[in-house]
């Protein structure tokens, strides 16, 4: 389902122009996978399954497996519809450079929810 991420994005113009000074490296963590996808001027560059718990990545989002897949539906119930939501119920948390992340937050929110209704 995430090495789909790579194709939608990269295929999307506005995310790819909205991203344009975005490089990063960031760690996607769905309950016990985790996924480095590397980001550069928008557009990702290499997206592939973690298996290490230490890996080089600039911040990382970490949550539940049930936590994302209500995120990715169609229809997010209450609660799961965006990153802030999830973070204040509790069902994922950052960490790394958080700076980073935050100055970056909207473009991530809408690279993330790329896989929505597609899972």
């Amino acid at each position: 389902m995430i090495d789909a991420l790579p194709e939608l994005v990269n295929a999307n113009a506005s995310l790819v122009r909205r991203g344009r000074w975005a490089s990063f490296t960031m760690l996607l963590g769905i309950g016990e996978t985790n996924w480095l996808v590397a980001i550069d001027q928008g557009r990702i560059t290499d997206c592939h399954p973690e298996d290490l718990r230490v890996s080089t990545c600039d911040f990382a989002i970490l949550g539940t497996e049930d936590a994302w897949q209500k995120f990715w539906q169609a229809m997010p119930p209450p609660m799961h519809h965006d990153l802030h939501a999830l973070i204040r119920a509790g069902k994922i948390r950052l960490e790394g450079d958080i700076d980073l992340l935050l100055g970056n937050m909207l473009y991530v929110k809408i690279l993330l929810e790329q896989l929505r209704g597609r899972i």
